[in-house]
């Protein structure tokens, strides 16, 4: 009875410890944050050769933040000249200068582009259908291609050269459309009286 006792008692006082509450080593961890990365307070040379766990957030800050460094440590490249300094062009909430209304630049420009666009399309196929070469026909072509080429780029010039921007560039460029378009009128007038014409030649 004894030995019965001794054995139950031990037993108990195994299942009482075995259940008892056990003290764990409080381990502090500190956080980590990647608000901010002191990258100058960093010792690179202890990381060299260690694998070391970065999560995927302080990866792309940390590789973002230097990639956008290194982009903007070139110099700057100015293209165009400066904006006028007067304070009408440095206010962002003034509306674009109106042009005074004009029929010739308005509702009749328009419509005379038009017609134009619009004749090149039965000109084109009219000498080839036909089969006939008539210089009369031959001359209108040549100079619809012609007046029609001159308002696609003039049209170009108003809207890329602007007048207060770059005023010099845009007179440049205005005077070399007119010299070109001038040009090639007389080389197609050459061609027509000349020789044998553009229908004949395509």
């Amino acid at each position: 009875e004894q030995n019965t006792t001794l054995v139950r008692s031990l037993g108990m006082a195994m299942i009482l410890q075995s259940i008892a509450p056990r003290r764990c080593p409080l381990v502090i961890r500190k956080g980590f944050s990647t608000f901010k990365l002191p990258l100058h307070n960093v010792n690179t040379s202890s990381f060299i050769g260690k694998n070391v766990h970065r999560n995927s957030l302080t990866h792309d800050k940390l590789y973002r933040s230097v990639g956008v460094a290194a982009f903007h440590g070139s110099r700057r490249n100015n293209i165009l000249p400066p904006l006028p300094r007067s304070l009408l062009m440095t206010l962002a909430n003034d509306p674009a200068p109106i042009p005074a209304p004009n029929p010739s630049h308005g509702s009749y420009h328009w419509t005379f582009e038009r017609i134009i666009s619009a004749g090149l399309i039965p000109l084109t196929i009219a000498p080839f259908t036909a089969g006939s070469l008539n210089p009369a026909m031959d001359a209108i072509l040549c100079a619809t291609i012609l007046i029609h080429s001159h308002i696609g780029f003039e049209a170009v010039i108003v809207d890329y050269l602007p007048r207060k921007r770059v005023p010099n560039a845009r007179l440049f460029f205005w005077w070399a459309l007119r010299a070109a378009t001038v040009g090639v009128g007389i080389g197609l007038y050459e061609f027509e009286t000349n020789d044998v014409g553009v229908t004949a030649a395509i």
